[in-house]
């Protein structure tokens, strides 16, 4: 069924055909995937009477589980509760990249990009303006990248190609002919510039017959200068397709689009038949009946031949039991196989540990995982090596009016929070295991404080750590004080 309806979504022959794959999944992550359906669900004839087969009608119930999946994951790894923590060999530059992951607002724009890229792939630029760092997300339908040949893993320039109306394009001060035209827009960026392209008509006219290609437009190119292409392309998944310049990882959510056509098909028949036990249909019996095909409705009297006689078509409610018993079965295999959350919190008899929490949702902590590895070690920590390297050029400034440390040659990680916070006996547990770990010499102080700052919400570990440095010398010289008293107190005068 997903081919079926994928067909009637508009393909461009001009454009390369992962433009037409990613639109039609996006389309399915949007919940805009039927919008080309010619009839909705509830209009069984069409103009002439003519019944019209349930594959060119939009079901009346739509139950998007693969925006769901895609979200819940996504949570999993952004989330208020499950964003990174940056941590850094030099104490100040640490801290100086949390401050300004937070004002950039970057867990947005992860989340979004991740949502974006669940399709398969999604891009991230990076603009400095007036030394300020701003990200934008870009969605990588209309995006080519081309790879250094000497090193695969390093951009060597991205090309943005779409089609565009030429309202559009007046309305952002183009000079373009009226009418309602298609045009070509073209952007680039490489290691050195942000490189825009005056837009040309995608097919010839009698002013200009011949092809026109594309023009730099010099009033708008931009000199960033920094030494490297500012945008980080991030693969989805492992799989998909990485040959040529279709660089895409794979769907998070493709395996599971047809059950979910079914379970929205199935819930809308489902839906027409309670309203047809409201209204059934009733069939005469009567010798002298019209030949015809009949549509099996609740506004329409079926007349049949042979003898008289009438009564009503009713429907039991056991169908409509199944139906439900069927859609809740498919709802497991699409989470199943998309790897959804399948806890059902209704099971919950009390409080979960978090490690039984894990145990319950393994497969979404497994999808979750994965997208740790490609949007936060992969893309997050390149972004943050992106900042770093720009403010070897660029003066980086911070919300306290200060400017970003310069880095000399320090190594970034990221720090994650446990999947579930912590039951209070495992806190306990944890606390003293810590506790006999650092007491026999085998941790430091530092790592335990580390280890439970994100169960304690402390956003600032080495500086918790410096306070308690402070309050155990403190503690140290009242003691010493306290013992120099007594010492003197029990001296026997001579």
């Amino acid at each position: 069924m997903f081919k079926t309806i994928a067909r009637r979504h508009r393909r461009d022959r001009d454009l390369p055909e992962r433009a037409w794959t990613l639109g039609v999944l996006r389309a399915v992550l949007d919940g805009t995937f039927y919008d080309v359906m010619p009839r909705e669900f509830h209009e069984e004839k069409d103009g002439p009477g003519g019944y019209v087969p349930l594959r060119d009608r939009a079901p009346s119930v739509r139950y998007n589980l693969c925006r769901m999946v895609v979200e819940d994951s996504v949570g999993m790894v952004f989330g208020e509760e499950h964003f990174p923590r940056v941590a850094c060999t030099e104490r100040e530059l640490a801290a100086s990249l949390n401050g300004l992951v937070q004002e950039t607002k970057l867990p947005s724009v992860m989340t979004s990009a991740a949502i974006s890229g669940s399709v398969g792939s999604v891009a991230i630029l990076m603009r400095v303006l007036k030394g300020r760092v701003f990200w934008q997300v870009m969605d990588t339908e209309c995006l080519t990248p081309e790879w250094d040949p000497e090193a695969p893993d390093t951009l060597k320039r991205v090309t943005e190609l779409y089609k565009v109306r030429a309202p559009a394009l007046k309305a952002q001060g183009y000079a373009v002919d009226d009418g309602n035209r298609w045009y070509w827009f073209q952007r680039s960026w490489d290691t050195e510039r942000e490189i825009w392209y005056l837009p040309w008509p995608v097919t010839p006219t009698e002013k200009d017959p011949k092809p026109v290609g594309p023009q730099e437009d010099e009033k708008r190119t931009v000199a960033h200068n920094l030494g490297f292409v500012p945008i980080e392309w991030i693969r989805n998944l492992p799989g998909g397709s990485v040959t040529g310049a279709a660089c895409d990882g794979a769907c998070t959510f493709k395996p599971g689009i047809d059950t979910q056509i079914e379970l929205e098909y199935q819930l809308s028949q489902a839906g027409r038949g309670l309203k047809y036990s409201s209204d059934p249909t009733l069939v005469v019996k009567e010798p002298a009946a019209p030949e015809g095909e009949y549509v099996k409705s609740g506004d329409n009297a079926l007349v049949v031949s042979e003898k008289g006689d009438a009564k009503l078509l009713e429907i039991g409610g056991t169908a409509a039991e199944a139906v439900i018993a069927y859609a809740k079965f498919l709802r497991e295999v699409a989470l199943e196989t998309m790897h959804g959350n399948r806890a059902d919190p209704q099971r919950f008899s009390g409080a979960q540990s978090g490690r039984a929490l894990e145990m319950m949702n393994y497969g979404l902590i497994g999808l979750a995982g994965h997208l740790r590895t490609s949007y936060g070690k992969g893309a997050m920590l390149r972004l943050l090596q992106m900042v770093l390297r720009a403010s070897a050029k660029i003066a980086i400034k911070l919300s306290d009016d200060k400017t970003l440390p310069k880095a000399s040659g320090a190594r970034l990680a990221l720090i994650w929070p446990d999947w579930y916070p912590l039951s209070p006996e495992e806190r306990r547990e944890q606390a003293q295991t810590l506790q006999i770990l650092e007491g026999s010499g085998l941790m430091s102080q530092e790592t335990a404080v580390g280890a439970v700052c994100d169960s304690y919400d402390v956003a600032d570990h080495q500086a918790e750590l410096a306070r308690i440095r402070a309050e155990q010398a403190e503690e140290d010289k009242r003691l010493a004080a306290q013992g120099a008293k007594v010492t003197a107190s029990e001296q026997i005068p001579t």
